[in-house]
């Protein structure tokens, strides 16, 4: 019984491998096939017909939809009639390598993206030759190595508070995995806290105190290479929120405007209290007055002396008089102001006036200098004619006696001797 049975399963299988062998194979030589962003690759497709020599062989190559649920997109279709149909998606950058003799298929794909990071599927059809495996499918993988992370904080770094420090690469394939590691303040690594997850690039810290604040990396990793980023985290004290700030803003100056209002009247009263005070007590009379006078907001204020006081009592003067008074003096004053003025203007008439009288003077010694000079002129043209007239009249007689100027002159007859050193009287 036993032996009857397993002849019937062996028969079986023989059968199935049988009519395996005489039914259409299609296959693609590999699950998956990785190539870098950019390169141009082929996919292999093979078949094997159940007749070697067939009217019409259909070859189609399809790939993986954009989103789940959506049918697959068709890449291209040939025919052994040498019909080559390409979908506008894929134009210019994807043709067919075929021998239907030989059961070639195979793919070519030019400058790879992201895009074509899917399934791919390999379909033969045939007429009168269904069964079998008409089809195979495979994935390409687009490898990009991950681009620098982007780590950021969400939440408040506070005392207390929890929140998340994220990372992200926005480009990278396979999908790149993410880690955290923490430094201290000073740039020791440390472990993570008990609560503290690490998941899918987000790190949730929990319960924040100043042991939290520190230096945060996180490493972005796939088969290609990877990329870090950094924070630094300064976890502080709990802050106020804008409405309190704002709040307490506010009331500091409605104080301190309610306290100027009030430091103003005060000021305004005590100056009228002062005013009626000096309206009501007036001028007393025959008040004598001192040189000492005080001054006060840059006005001068009279006294008297205490004598004074014990002998006339204040008595009630008009505002009027007083006003009177105050004008009176203050046109004496522009009077002295006038006449200091009007004697400063005599002072420098006089001294131009000096200056002037200087002038003349030594212009006339100038002039005196001039008729001197004209004199000597005059008596020396006198003694050239006369001595012309001599040297005529007399031949020469005086010539040498008045050529010779290094010679002194005669002493005349009838001067007297001059007395002797060595006489005795």
């Amino acid at each position: 019984m036993m032996a009857s049975q397993k002849g019937m399963f062996a028969g079986v299988l023989l059968c199935l491998v049988v009519s395996m062998t005489v039914a259409l194979q299609v296959s693609i030589p590999e699950q998956s096939y990785e190539f870098a962003r950019g390169d141009n690759i082929t996919i292999p497709c093979t078949f094997k017909p159940k007749n070697p020599i067939n009217n019409l062989v259909i070859i189609s190559w399809l790939a993986e939809a954009d989103k789940p649920g959506e049918p697959e997109v068709t890449i291209l279709t040939s025919y052994s009639t040498g019909e080559l149909d390409i979908t506008d998606r894929y134009e210019g950058r994807v043709s067919l390598e075929q021998d239907i003799a030989k059961g070639v298929a195979n793919l070519k794909l030019s400058s790879i993206s992201l895009l074509d990071n899917r399934l791919f599927e390999c379909r033969v059809s045939i007429p009168k030759d269904d069964k079998g495996q008409l089809a195979d499918t495979t994935r390409l993988v687009v490898l990009v190595a991950p681009s620098v992370p982007i780590c950021k904080i969400d939440g408040r770094a506070e005392y207390f508070q929890n929140i998340s420090l994220t990372c992200l690469s926005e480009e990278g394939s396979p999908l790149p995995t993410y880690k955290w590691q923490g430094y201290d303040v000073k740039n020791m690594p440390r472990a993570p806290a008990p609560k503290t997850t690490d998941k899918d690039g987000v790190l949730s810290l929990f319960n924040l105190t100043m042991e939290s604040s520190g230096y945060y990396i996180c490493t972005s990793t796939n088969k290609i290479r990877s990329a870090k980023c950094n924070l630094t985290l300064s976890v502080m004290p709990p802050s106020m929120t804008m409405g309190s700030t704002a709040g307490i803003i506010g009331g500091v100056v409605v104080g301190v405007l309610v306290l100027l209002i009030i430091l103003l009247y005060c000021c305004c009263c005590r100056k009228k209290k002062d005013k009626a005070e000096e309206y009501a007590m007036g001028v007393p009379e025959g008040e004598e007055f001192h040189d000492d006078k005080p001054v006060v907001n840059g006005e001068v204020r009279q006294t008297r002396s205490k004598e004074d006081d014990d002998d006339h009592p204040p008595k009630i003067v008009d505002r009027h008089d007083q006003y009177k008074e105050r004008s009176e003096k203050d046109y004496d004053d522009r009077r002295s102001d006038y006449d200091d003025r009007r004697s400063d203007y005599d002072d420098r008439r006089d001294g131009y006036d000096d200056r002037r009288s200087d002038y003349g003077d030594r212009r006339s010694d100038y002039d005196d200098r001039r008729d001197q000079d004209d004199r000597y002129s005059d008596r020396r043209d006198r003694y050239d004619r006369d001595r012309v007239y001599d040297e005529r009249s007399d031949g020469g007689r005086y010539s040498d006696r008045y050529d010779d100027r290094d010679r002194p002159p005669s002493v005349p007859a009838n001067k007297p001797a001059k007395p002797s050193k060595n006489r005795i009287d």
